[in-house]
């Protein structure tokens, strides 16, 4: 099935702003989030939240969204690429035509010494969970990534000791080999070297000829204040090394938000579910909140029904891009008592039977409700 145009997918048009971008991913997300969808709907909700995300992910970007604006989908397929995120095209139509044309459309490689093609390293993706906590103050963090070291054994070279790399015999160290097709001179990558200019006889057994060592490195990354699902961090420059001295790809930090045992978030706002018991939603009084910062109270009006909501101004979190911080929206729940003992139960009873002489003006939306059904069946 071919994919979804992403601007339709986000419900944007083609010249909406970041900002625009962001805030449909916003409600999309939070509409589609695998834990707000249960039973039947959860797999299409997830699907479309998929969905989603990949087209914000890819419109947030850039070098993506231009890629994509020109080309489509094929502009952003990792198969129609040479390398990784911000290449161009290598691959596609502009390696069809590239060996005729000869760097017309040469995006994403470039020469090296000695006329050797050098290509830009794949970018790297790492997943980070963080808490509401950690993202509304922001924190410091380390994170473990793929590294690559020069292997010790060979001092880089790729040869075993005692043996020496030769240059490719195919092309002369060139990388690159000419051929003739008519009226057009036809520059292809070498195939024997594959574009190296060079060739070693007799690998290291170390590093097998690569000359140089996977090993895992520990990086600094600051997560700054105000950071949402969904969000990314650009590291540059530590992405995966490029080819033939090429310039290392970037590391992409995409940031993922525990659940919270209290507190939803959306966008800057924090919302909360509340209970109180049915005798201060009935007499009214004073309850504490909890806030990311501590505590706060609330002022419980005489005869509040469940289902009210508060709200506490500035209490919820300051987005990166925000100037104020949110609110934090308290939703109160009038918790029915459970367990009762006999005489609990006889109180009840009593206070039913005081309540119902008091007519309507104790139950004015039960009254309301009872009139209504009396017309509906008097039809």
């Amino acid at each position: 099935m071919a994919k979804r145009d992403f601007y339709e997918i986000l419900g944007v048009p083609k010249n909406a702003s970041d900002e625009d971008i962001k805030k449909s991913y916003r409600k999309l997300a939070m509409k589609f989030h695998p834990d707000r969808n249960q039973g039947e709907a959860a797999k299409a909700a997830e699907e479309k939240f998929k969905e989603a995300k990949e087209a914000y992910e890819m419109l947030s970007d850039p070098q993506k969204r231009t890629a994509y604006d020109q080309y489509g989908h094929a502009g952003v397929d990792p198969n129609m690429r040479q390398g990784g995120m911000g290449d161009g095209f290598s691959g596609g139509f502009a390696e069809a035509f590239g060996d005729i044309f000869g760097d017309m459309f040469n995006q994403g490689r470039a020469r090296g010494a000695g006329g050797r093609q050098v290509y830009r390293g794949s970018d790297l993706s790492y997943a980070m969970e963080v808490t509401l906590e950690e993202a509304a103050k922001g924190k410091d963090a380390q994170i473990r990534i793929p590294s690559w070291d020069s292997c010790e054994t060979c001092r880089g070279s790729g040869a075993k000791p005692g043996t020496q790399v030769k240059s490719c015999a195919t092309c002369n160290g060139a990388g690159v080999v000419q051929m003739r097709q008519g009226f057009f001179s036809v520059q292809q990558t070498c195939p024997h070297c594959q574009g190296s200019g060079k060739v070693i006889p007799e690998p290291c057994t170390t590093c097998m000829g690569q000359g140089r060592i996977k090993r895992q490195k520990t990086l600094e990354v600051k997560i700054p204040a105000g950071i949402d699902d969904g969000m990314r961090i650009r590291s540059a420059g530590n992405g995966e090394p490029g080819t033939n001295g090429g310039p290392a790809g970037d590391l992409y930090i995409e940031i993922r938000m525990r659940k919270h045992e209290i507190f939803e978030r959306d966008g800057d706002d924090l919302h909360c579910n509340v209970p109180i018991s049915m005798v201060t939603a009935a007499l009214g009084g004073e309850i504490e909140v909890p806030t990311l910062t501590g505590k706060a109270a609330i002022d419980i009006p005489e005869g509040t029904q469940s289902g009210k909501q508060f709200r506490l101004r500035g209490m919820g979190i300051k987005g990166v891009r925000s100037s104020y911080p949110g609110d934090l929206y308290c939703h109160i729940t009038v918790e029915t008592p459970v367990k009762l003992s006999e005489h609990q139960r006889k109180l009840l009873r009593e206070l039913e039977d005081s309540l119902k002489k008091g007519g309507a003006k104790h139950s004015p939306s039960e009254d309301s409700w009872t009139d209504r059904l009396k017309h509906f069946f008097s039809k």
